[in-house]
């Protein structure tokens, strides 16, 4: 499985970063094989419009089952749900945590966006 996070670094030990389309940095933790790959999200993050749908675009492509977040906008959170990916709201620890919390159903997923987009 796939547990997609959004980062404050490069890194597991990272902190979770609360922004989803604006993060610095997505974690793709794959639970198979314990590894990592690291996406930078710049170029997304400093979008003058439409970051959440571009970030949706980018973490939809790699196939998650799962992605976690401080908040998700409507039109992002609507991208994730279409394509059938799992959204979690949770920003109060590592990379690591975050990942440890949904493999142990920790977690729970979110019916609905969590912060207003904007326009």
């Amino acid at each position: 499985m796939k547990i997609i996070v959004s980062s404050k670094g490069n890194d597991i030990s990272s902190n979770v970063d609360p922004r989803f389309g604006r993060a610095s940095y997505f974690i793709v933790y794959d639970t198979s094989d314990n590894s990592f790959e690291v996406i930078d999200n710049t170029q997304n993050a400093q979008a003058a419009h439409g970051a959440g749908v571009q970030t949706a675009q980018m973490v939809v492509s790699h196939n998650p089952a799962v992605v976690v977040s401080g908040n998700f906008g409507p039109q992002a959170f609507e991208i994730l749900k279409a394509a059938g990916v799992n959204a979690v709201t949770w920003a109060e620890g590592t990379v690591a945590d975050a990942v440890e919390k949904v493999k142990n159903n920790q977690l729970a997923y979110i019916e609905q966006a969590t912060a207003k987009g904007r326009h």
